[in-house]
């Protein structure tokens, strides 16, 4: 079943490779032996003078912990119930409060409400630090005991402490624990346009964004003017979803290529002829929460000018995870195995995918002063070796007068989520040029240039 989860599933053997030996790989081998003794003797001493008998596999768990949390924030160990809980979120189904959580100096920090969750509904905002449940401190603990404490049965309750940066206390909050079943992909139809929410990159994402451009002609008897796709506060998911999503509207090209750590170690995703969209125009909508495999399709349809990106600068994870079973194969490694790059050879890492147009949320009456996390603040991110700075234009210090209304002029109009808005409103703009394409065309959508 492990298998399903990750298209680059990493497998490990036994070999014996004895290698021509040379005096820099000698010097290597002697230096490893020597800090894997100094381990042992570090082990030893613990378990014969600490004050309190520590178990054996304690101190063996929390030596792989300490050694995958000093390389990235992505890297970890999963036992038996932490890789059930990985099977279960990818599934779409788990109970709990649906929280992407990070550990950060010891707090558990969040990374983005899941939208329509009981924590979402709750009030809880990425950047949010919780440090306790129920009362009970859990600062220096690891993430797996904070998110099985979190967990629960469904409508059973728990008390969260929270740390707002710009709040001068903290303060409470009660979230009533759910079943977090939520569907990959939810659509509806809007001033006839058709909006297909993403919410994660689970196993059957892109087979249900088909269902739902297919339903969405069948509810307005004809083709919408063009597509919303709303990825907005998804953290990601499989890789060969997110190439399957992008390939529903591409027609040719790389979708994205992956890297590891030798020159040779390139992995390729391409495009296959077919435009599920018949070449209507499109707008992605990204934020701060859209991450991995959103950013992956956002960076795709991007370059390809297949795509108008909408909204604010996205998470900027660019790493691939591959999940290495082990031993009896309910626990596994989750590694960062590689980089993944653009269609243009451009890496997301830190910086992002930059909106073509950024559409600030003016609908959230806090957006100019909220948290946003970025994969850049979080602690021993890699660092984006091939970073280059694109900002040509300097900002005049005036503001945008079509971001100049307020969130309750806004409310006023009916207006509740403005990016939304504003893309319906672009998508208008675009769908009638669009229409005159030749049928089954490809045509892509204009780019407001930066």
């Amino acid at each position: 079943m492990a298998s399903n989860l990750i298209r680059s599933l990493g497998l490990v053997s036994a070999v014996a490779i004895i290698p021509a030996a040379t005096a820099a790989l000698a010097q290597v081998d002697v230096n490893t032996y020597r800090e894997l003794d100094q381990f042992m003797s570090v082990f030893e001493r613990v378990r014969s003078e600490y004050v309190d008998q520590i178990d054996d596999q304690r101190l063996i768990r929390g030596a792989i912990d300490g050694m995958l949390a000093s390389l990235d924030p992505h890297s970890s160990y999963l036992d038996e119930r932490g890789f059930s809980r990985l099977m279960s979120s990818t599934d779409g189904e788990y109970g709990g409060l649906g929280l992407s959580v990070t550990m950060e100096d010891g707090a558990v920090k969040v990374i983005a409400p899941t939208e329509g969750s009981p924590a979402h509904r709750a009030g809880i905002q990425a950047g949010d630090f919780i440090t306790h449940l129920d009362g009970r401190l859990i600062y220096g603990g690891t993430i797996d005991e904070a998110v099985d404490a979190m967990r629960g049965n469904p409508g059973t309750s728990i008390r969260l402490t929270i740390i707002r940066p710009g709040r001068d206390r903290p303060f409470d909050v009660s979230v009533t624990r759910a079943i977090i079943d939520l569907p990959a992909v939810r659509w509806e139809v809007r001033d006839n346009v058709g909006v297909i929410n993403v919410n994660s990159f689970s196993r059957e994402t892109a087979q249900e964004a088909r269902q739902a451009i297919a339903a969405i002609e069948r509810q307005l008897g004809r083709p919408p003017l063009g597509y919303i796709l709303d990825l907005r506060s998804n953290p990601g998911g499989l890789l060969d979803q997110a190439v399957a999503l992008s390939d529903l509207f591409l027609e040719r090209g790389e979708v994205v290529s992956q890297r590891g750590r030798r020159r040779t170690d390139i992995e390729r995703y391409y495009a296959q002829p077919g435009d599920a969209a018949g070449g209507r125009p499109i707008v992605v909508l990204i934020d701060s929460g859209s991450a991995s495999a959103s950013e992956i399709v956002a960076g795709a349809l991007q370059e390809h000018r297949r795509a108008l990106v909408l909204g604010e600068r996205s998470f900027g994870k660019g790493s691939v995870q591959t999940l290495v079973p082990l031993g009896n194969g309910r626990s596994a490694l989750r590694l960062t195995t590689a980089r993944y790059y653009t269609p243009s050879g451009r890496s997301v890492q830190e910086g992002g995918i930059t909106p073509d147009i950024l559409v600030p949320q003016l609908s959230d009456p806090e957006y100019r002063t909220r948290t946003r996390v970025r994969e850049s603040d979080l602690r021993r991110h890699l660092v984006n070796e091939t970073a280059v700075q694109e900002d040509v234009i300097q900002d005049d210090g005036r503001p945008d007068p079509r971001f100049a209304a307020t969130a309750e002029e806004l409310r006023q109009r009916g207006v509740t989520d403005f990016q939304l808005h504003y893309a319906l409103q672009t998508i208008a703009r675009l769908g009638p040029r669009q229409a005159a394409a030749p049928a089954g065309g490809a045509a892509p959508a204009p780019r407001t240039r930066r």
